[in-house]
């Protein structure tokens, strides 16, 4: 006797598309406009000014807009229905948008730091005056920008990934603006270099951080917070189960998680009862909707269902039943 049960929905707290979908679009165009805009001003004074801290930033600020298209277009496509071979629809380009924007950061990164290191070694003349007005209007852009971001879905991976971006923005901008400051009050022309080695620091974190979220979920990971020993503990202690095997918990993208699992029940068990109980108690404990669970008689003598089984058994602990 086998049962086969299926629950949909994302887990409590999930990113749910097409509730924000239509927001998170308007508030990343939003952002997208006042970048792009004020991206062409930077790369003038820029250049007239001399400043590598600030063309760095107008860089930053290119990657910052192809970010956020990217998460656009990322968002329009996670929201087509599956259909022929893609079973789960195309959610997963949300993670490779991820992905994207934490790689485009660490490679940003690395040119700035070689820059910046080049120029700490033998500094240009840097006009102090322009760097810090353009600063100081690239910080008030970037704030604007970044709150358009905070208002969109940050649960989603792919919106978190383009908001770093703007974020690390914001940070170079005030980096720069007290490299105005110094090389206006001391002549000090090397402070530009410091500040730009300053937010490539942050930028190397910040794309470090999607890197290691994106790739647990694109390599078939658990989830933060959920230990699928401890799942399959909990699920074996149920007093009608006899062992549970093949228990897989993954992402499907941001927030939505599932979970399959082979459950063997006690000879007499109820194996709808059981599968009942033990989506009950996926759902309330780990905020786990989406499951499937196939659920088996033990079979006397013991026979193996599964003759490649992966991954850990758990089963029933004597005198626990």
């Amino acid at each position: 006797m086998g049962a086969h049960a299926h629950g949909h929905g994302a887990g409590h707290g999930g990113h749910t598309h097409g509730v924000s979908e239509h927001a998170d679009r308007r508030w990343l165009t939003t952002a997208l406009a006042l970048i792009t805009g004020f991206m062409a001003v930077e790369v003038v004074v820029g250049v007239l000014s001399g400043s590598v801290a600030l063309l760095s930033d107008a860089a930053h600020m290119l990657s910052d807009a192809a970010s956020i298209v990217l998460a656009l277009v990322a968002i329009r496509l996670s929201a087509r229905p599956a259909r022929g071979g893609y079973t789960y629809g195309l959610k997963r380009s949300e993670i490779l948008s991820a992905q994207a924007n934490g790689l485009s950061l660490l490679l940003l990164g690395a040119w700035l730091g070689y820059e910046s290191v080049r120029r700490l070694v033998d500094p240009p003349a840097v006009s102090g005056l322009p760097v810090l007005v353009t600063a100081l209007a690239g910080v008030a852009v970037n704030v604007a920008a970044t709150w358009c971001m905070s208002r969109a879905d940050r649960t989603s991976l792919n919106v978190e990934g383009a908001f770093q971006h703007v974020l690390n923005d914001l940070y170079a901008f005030a980096a720069t603006a007290v490299a105005g400051v110094v090389i206006l009050v001391t002549g000090f022309a090397r402070a530009d270099a410091v500040a730009s080695l300053v937010v490539v620091a942050l930028m190397l974190r910040a794309g470090v951080g999607l890197l290691r979220a994106s790739g647990r979920i694109l390599l078939e990971a658990a989830p933060s917070g959920v230990e699928p020993d401890e799942v399959g503990g909990r699920l074996a202690a149920h007093p009608e189960v006899a062992e549970v095997h093949d228990l897989h918990v993954w992402q499907i993208t941001s927030g939505e998680v599932s979970l399959s699992a082979h459950v063997l029940v006690t000879e007499g068990g109820d194996c709808h009862a059981v599968r009942e109980d033990l989506e009950r108690l996926l759902g309330e404990a780990y905020g786990i909707t989406h499951t499937t669970l196939q659920v088996d008689h033990l079979q006397a003598p013991r026979v193996e269902h599964c003759l490649t089984a992966h991954g850990p058994v758990h089963r029933a602990v004597p005198g626990e039943h």
